[in-house]
This record gives C-alpha cells, sequence and structure tokens, in this order.
C-alpha cells in the first residue's frame, strides 16, 4: 500500500487515461502517455519489487512477460535451455519463434543434475519449479552457478510458489517471471504478468521491450492486482494447508495413483522443497484410470469448478492431457486448492471419488 497521505484514499484508484497533462519538456514528469508509463503500474511494481528487493516490470500477460525475458536475450546461433516439463508456452515460442530464426533449444526435465548437464553453451536457461504440472523441484543456486559458469543469465517462472514461497534472486537466479494472473492477483478475474530483476539496466530494456511491443497493462487490472497483494500471504497460507492436507487424503485413497505435491515426505523432492521453500503452493496433482473416470471424477465435484489456470481462491481442477501440451497419463488431474474450508473441501472430492 502506497505511503499514508493527509486526505487522500486510503487505496488509490486506478489511473484511467491515455495522455497525461504535460506541460513543458518530457522530463518535467514521470509520466506523459500510458504505453510508457501509468501511476497504476507503478504501485503495483513497488509493491511486486519490495518483496524480492528488486525491480519489477509489469506486462499485459504471463506470455508477455516470458517473451520479454526470452525474445530480445537469443538471436541466431545462441542456445536456449528449457525445462521441457514446465509452462507449455516457453516450449511453444521456443519452437515457433526462436528455432525458426536460428536459436537451438535444450530441453532437459526439471532435474538439477540434467539442466547443469544441458547449460554449456548456453545463453540463457529457463526452469520454473516447482514445475507445472509434474510438480518436480530443482536446485535453484546449482542451477545458477553451472548457468553462470556458462556465461548464460538465468530466468526462473516462480509462478507457482511467488515471492512468498521463495526468492530465486536471492538464489542466484537473473530474471524472475510471474503469471500474475495466478495466485499473485488469486481472483481467477484478470490477466497480467511480471518479470523482477535486480539489474537496473535489464530492467530499463524490459520497459522499453513493452513500451515498443504494446505488451502494456491496463491501469484497471494493475488496481485490481494492487488490490490483492495485501491477502496474498493470507490466501497462500489456506491454500498451500488444503493442497498439503489433500494430497495427504489421496495417497490413501484406492484408485488414485502418483499423487504429486513436494510437500509430501515421500516426494523425491521433499528435502530440497523444505530448504528452499517456505510454502508450496495450492497445485496437487494425481491420476485417475482414465479419461472417463476423470471425467466423471471432476464432474461429480460441487465445491470445485473444471477450469484451467490456479491459484485463485475457489478451487479448480481438471484433466490436463486434454490440452495435448504436457506428458501425462489421459486420467492426470491437476487440483488447485482455494481457500475454502478444508473440511468441507475433503469431503467434496472424497464424495467426488467415491462417484459422487
Amino acid at each position: 500500500m502506497p505511503p499514508a497521505e493527509q486526505g487522500a484514499p486510503l487505496q488509490p484508484g486506478p489511473a484511467l487515461t491515455a495522455p497525461f497533462h504535460l506541460r513543458g519538456d518530457l522530463d518535467s514528469s514521470s509520466y506523459g502517455y500510458t504505453r510508457d508509463g501509468n501511476p497504476s503500474w507503478s504501485v503495483v511494481e513497488a509493491a511486486l519489487g519490495a518483496l524480492e528487493e528488486a525491480e519489477s516490470v509489469l506486462f499485459s500477460s504471463g506470455m508477455a512477460a516470458l517473451c520479454a525475458v526470452l525474445e530480445p536475450a537469443l538471436a541466431a546461433g545462441d542456445v536456449l535451455v528449457a525445462v521441457r516439463d514446465g509452462y507449455p508456452g516457453v516450449r511453444t515460442v521456443a519452437a515457433d519463434r526462436l528455432a525458426s530464426r536460428g536459436v537451438e533449444v535444450r530441453l532437459v526435465p526439471t532435474d538439477t543434475e540434467a539442466i547443469v548437464a544441458a547449460c554449456p553453451g548456453a545463453t540463457l536457461v529457463w526452469v520454473e519449479t516447482p514445475s507445472n504440472p509434474g510438480l518436480d523441484v530443482c536446485d535453484i543456486a546449482a542451477v545458477a552457478d553451472a548457468a553462470h559458469a556458462a556465461g548464460s543469465r538465468l530466468a526462473v517462472d516462480n509462478t507457482l510458489a511467488t515471492p512468498l514461497g521463495q526468492r530465486p534472486l536471492d538464489h542466484g537466479a537473473d530474471a524472475v517471471m510471474y503469471s500474475a494472473t495466478k495466485a499473485l492477483s488469486g481472483h481467477s478475474d484478470l490477466v497480467l504478468g511480471a518479470v523482477t530483476v535486480r539489474d537496473p539496466e535489464w530492467a530499463q530494456s524490459l520497459r522499453r521491450h513493452r513500451s515498443q511491443g504494446g505488451a502494456i497493462a491496463g491501469p484497471f487490472e494493475a488496481w485490481l492486482l494492487q488490490r490483492s497483494l495485501p491477502t496474498l500471504a493470507l490466501r497462500l497460507a489456506r491454500q498451500s494447508d488444503n493442497a498439503l492436507a489433500l494430497a495427504r487424503m489421496l495417497r490413501d485413497r484406492r484408485g488414485v495413483s502418483d499423487v504429486r505435491h513436494p510437500g509430501l515426505e515421500e516426494h523425491p523432492c521433499h528435502a530440497l522443497a523444505a530448504r528452499q521453500m517456505l510454502h508450496c503452493g495450492p497445485l496437487v496433482c494425481f491420476t485417475l484410470d482414465g479419461a472417463e473416470r476423470a471425467q466423471s471424477f471432476l464432474g461429480a465435484l460441487e465445491l470445485v469448478a473444471e477450469a484451467t489456470s490456479f491459484g485463485g481462491v475457489h478451487s479448480t481442477a481438471e484433466r490436463r492431457a486434454r490440452w495435448g501440451t504436457d506428458d501425462v497419463a489421459e486420467g492426470f488431474i491437476r487440483f488447485s486448492a482455494g481457500c475454502e474450508d478444508a473440511e468441507d473441501l475433503l469431503a467434496d472430492v472424497a464424495r467426488a471419488l467415491d462417484g459422487g
């Protein structure tokens, strides 16, 4: 929240304007035209930056944010190392827009040793940890060391954990990307993205890219994000508790297999997650026996909406294979735990698993 000012609104409203009053020289004001800057962006960027002691640049979507990192950094002959089990938009951009202009793309699993082994010769390394939807975790510090030894930068998609769950810049990452559509806003009612860096020159370059490409956030959407951030810690605590409780219930259910949540003691990345993260976020994933069984389960849920995305206050779930973008079983369920009462949520899932 901005500093208190006598007689001013407790929460400043959105600056809904294209041009601003601008008398005289351009440097006489911080704002002249919204494509280049807007007070509503500045407030939310300051808040996001404060969470990581860095500079944050707001974009119109998570895709716009990741493109602002990937595309200016890579030219013909460069090498991108990216995880193949993370957000599919990265792989799409790599295949459709980077490889076609001569960028070598190395896709690896979210596994520390595999990523480190792929780093020599890299120009940019992109990881998502925990991965989505596999929920695997890599050691950010080890990957950062390997990337830097290769003369590369490391970018981390931290959408799932959020800056309250882990701060990749503290572990050596050079840039952090967020789809603010997810937990940062938390109400499933806007589309935004952000990139956070500690290099002032890179931050300025990101702002130029945003202005020149027009990937700008609407002032109203920026204001909605600003409104939502004060409850981020409360929402994440409830969502993370609900997700872990659900994962523990599911691992003991007949007909449910491959329950994935880094908070489970038997998860192969549990020790690393506990050391690197303060919470594991709202996602829990599991597999049912085939697409028909999965759709029957989803249809029987009453508190939970069948929808994509994650991180909202309302629980959502989907059969992830329907998109054809992830290497998952037909009955693989990605479940985003919301802020419902835990007993009510678990009872709804149990009833749906029993056939409604």
